[in-house]
């Protein structure tokens, strides 16, 4: 179990490196702070407005066309749990391939110029048993 989480965080520190730094086209980031008004990230004022994809409920073909549409209609932040049941369906066995492919997921997000929230926890409270 906790070689499991080892390797989710390890997982998750990864991509959200690549992400961050791809995503400033290799310059040094500034970081992230806030005041009163809002977050600033890299220097730039956010205010977040979040939506929720679950990306093993539809295929990597539909993820693209997804995504846009949720940016079009103001979204800039998307939320997403993390299924390990589907990841790990079996302790030592991983899956992420596929409609579980989440390092693509995130990539299509950031691609997007958006953000993400990954939802990690033993529970998923969207109809989906055993996450």
């Amino acid at each position: 179990m906790a070689l499991t989480a080892r390797l989710l965080l390890a997982l998750l520190f990864l991509t959200a490196a690549a992400s961050a730094v791809s995503a400033h086209g290799g310059k040094e980031l500034q970081g992230v702070t806030y005041d009163a008004r809002s977050l600033i990230v890299n220097g730039k004022r956010e205010i977040f407005f979040s939506g929720s994809i679950h990306y093993p409920r539809s295929t990597p073909e539909m993820w693209p066309r997804i995504i846009a549409n949720a940016k079009l209609g103001g979204i800039n932040l998307i939320q997403t749990y993390v299924f390990w049941n589907v990841h790990e369906p079996v302790q030592g066995q991983y899956n992420f391939e596929g409609r579980y492919d989440l390092v693509k997921f995130i990539k299509l997000i950031q691609k997007n110029d958006m953000y993400v929230t990954l939802r990690i926890g033993p529970f998923i409270q969207a109809e989906w048993n055993h996450g």
